[in-house]
């Protein structure tokens, strides 16, 4: 793997919550691709362990993950939607890039889905607030609204969802890991507050 801190110009690396599996083990190989150390949380597997629903477990792991790999400088919140997990505080100092994986279905209601879609909506407020509220520091805080990706999660996919999809295909995990890798790389240095669709236009 590269050097970090000659790659990227620091010495930190990047946290992906759900990064042992689909979209979140994505994630993490393609940061690892650019140069970045990271850190993989998982409930029960990972670099290390914890349930992003339980703060003193998130501190925690917070805690080692600084002691093992460094300053978190990019922070990717791809496990769970609970407000615990999501409202985590660091020092202002660690912050550089943070990236919320929220859903299409933010945008675009699903029945019989009322809580899961509250919570992405959510996610996505929670985006732009954190944006102009670090922005003055250097900080970026975007959201990826993924669409139908192939995941075990969507395995046993209905084929209705999918002929719904203007695209038709499902997409592609390391499709999602891309738009990341972009919005935490200089190039995407000016773009605060976003939403990146990678959902074959579903969302459109």
């Amino acid at each position: 793997m590269p050097d970090t801190a000659a790659k990227n110009g620091h010495d930190g690396c990047a946290l992906v919550t759900g990064g042992t599996r689909g979209i979140g083990a994505a994630i993490a190989e393609r940061l690892e691709a650019d140069g970045w150390k990271v850190a993989r949380l998982g409930r029960t597997s990972g670099d290390v362990q914890a349930d992003v629903g339980d703060a003193a477990q998130v501190k925690a792991a917070f805690d080692e993950v600084r002691e093992r790999f460094g300053p978190i400088l990019v922070l990717v919140n791809n496990a769970g939607v609970r407000h615990d997990g999501l409202a985590i505080r660091m020092p202002e100092e660690e912050w550089q890039e943070v990236v919320n994986v929220s859903s299409v279905v933010a945008e675009r209601a699903n029945a019989g889905q009322a809580n899961y879609v509250a919570a992405k909506a959510g996610l996505l407020g929670f985006t732009r607030t954190i944006a102009r509220e670090m922005a003055k520091r250097g900080v970026t805080c975007n959201a990826i609204t993924p669409g139908v990706i192939e995941t075990d999660m969507t395995a046993d996919l209905a084929d209705g969802l999918l002929q719904a999809v203007p695209a038709g295909r499902v997409g592609r995990p390391d499709e999602v890991a891309a738009a990341v890798a972009f919005l935490v790389s200089e190039e995407a240095a000016y773009v605060n507050g976003a939403t990146l669709a990678v959902d074959g236009a579903l969302g459109a």
